[in-house]
């Protein structure tokens, strides 16, 4: 499919829908089906952003509902407001409260709230390949039922994936370019553990952008080379023409891993702020996919700067998650 700018995108009639029922990676989807996303999802900021009071496109009658085993602000709620933006029932489950913490079961818990008839399943969970698990009890039990299979949405699973968050930074590099191909991306950090930097890897590598992983040694599995990933040793290499340096969390619950000597230590090597940016790569943006740590990967004068662009990702994430909820459900 050919590649277009997000305001040229004005019908969702031309937007062939993807293979799949489901969105539980990046690493399946094929090119074209990236870009039905994106077109969908441009559609959709286009008629929010010119006319807000005219109604969307709508799944009236559907319902959604959303399983967090991890917390999460930005993802939860801008799944929940897509949903309904686009007429759809919502129920969030509080874990908390819910009849996990009394033992039950995933797969318990997924084929309750089956039987009471969602259409669609948004899950957050800590182990890899959890909403894949979720993705099969759900088909075995409407091959059981001879009934319909919901779609389950991956929101984030262990240090797997989190395809809507690349979706999502791929709409803002997008609007920010206007292209995709040929965009050089540098992603710095904790990329052992990130989901995003995953998703985000093979989202733009297979829109034929280059990605650059830099961050410790202890961080950054050389394995990611084979995939065509150009590994960095320092943060000049990573940026240097770089288009997009995008700053990834330091997860600081594994700071007693031994995986880097120290905050200030890491600040020094791999932070950034506008002194350095300037100096390094001066053209580049910065995007991050939040919470940010401040005054660790990215300082506040640089979070705050008209080189980031972390609240246009917060607000694209509806937009997005309107268009997989749309080309996924609708009939």
């Amino acid at each position: 499919m050919a590649e277009t700018t997000p305001q040229m995108v004005a019908t969702l009639t031309d937007v062939p829908k993807p293979r799949f029922r489901h969105l539980l990676g990046i690493e399946p989807l094929e090119a074209w089906e990236i870009w039905s996303f994106l077109r969908a999802a441009a559609f959709f900021k286009q008629l929010l952003n010119t006319d807000p009071q005219s109604p969307p496109p709508n799944l009236q009658g559907k319902s959604l509902v959303t399983l967090f085993y991890e917390p999460s602000t930005r993802t939860r709620t801008s799944f929940e407001m897509a949903a309904r933006k686009l007429s759809m029932g919502v129920t969030h489950i509080a874990i908390a409260a819910a009849s996990v913490v009394k033992g039950e079961s995933l797969k318990d818990t997924v084929l309750t709230l089956n039987a009471l008839g969602y259409d669609a399943f948004v899950i957050r969970h800590p182990h890899s390949g959890a909403p894949h698990f979720v993705a099969r009890v759900l088909k075995e039990r409407a091959r059981q039922t001879n009934g319909k299979v919901p779609s389950v949405l991956n929101a984030g699973d262990g240090m797997h994936e989190h395809p809507t968050q690349a979706l999502l930074d791929l709409l803002t590099m997008w609007e920010m370019f206007g292209r995709i191909e040929g965009l050089r991306v540098a992603f710095v950090g904790d990329i052992l553990h990130s989901r995003v930097a995953r998703s985000g890897m093979w989202a733009l590598l297979k829109l034929g952008a280059e990605v650059r992983f830099i961050g410790p040694p202890t961080m950054v599995p050389e394995e990611f080379a084979a995939f065509g990933v150009r590994i960095c040793r320092t943060l000049p290499e990573a940026v240097q023409d770089a288009d997009v340096v995008y700053l990834l969390r330091l997860q600081l619950e594994r700071q007693q891993a031994g995986l880097f000597p120290s905050i200030s230590e890491y600040h020094r090597l791999f932070g950034m702020d506008l002194r350095k940016l300037q100096k390094l790569c001066p053209h580049a943006l910065v995007m991050h996919p939040g919470p940010m740590n401040r005054g660790v990967e990215i300082a506040s004068e640089l979070a705050d700067s008209e080189k980031a662009r972390i609240l246009d990702q917060v607000t694209n994430g509806v937009a997005v998650r309107m268009a997989v909820l749309w080309l996924l459900l609708s009939e």
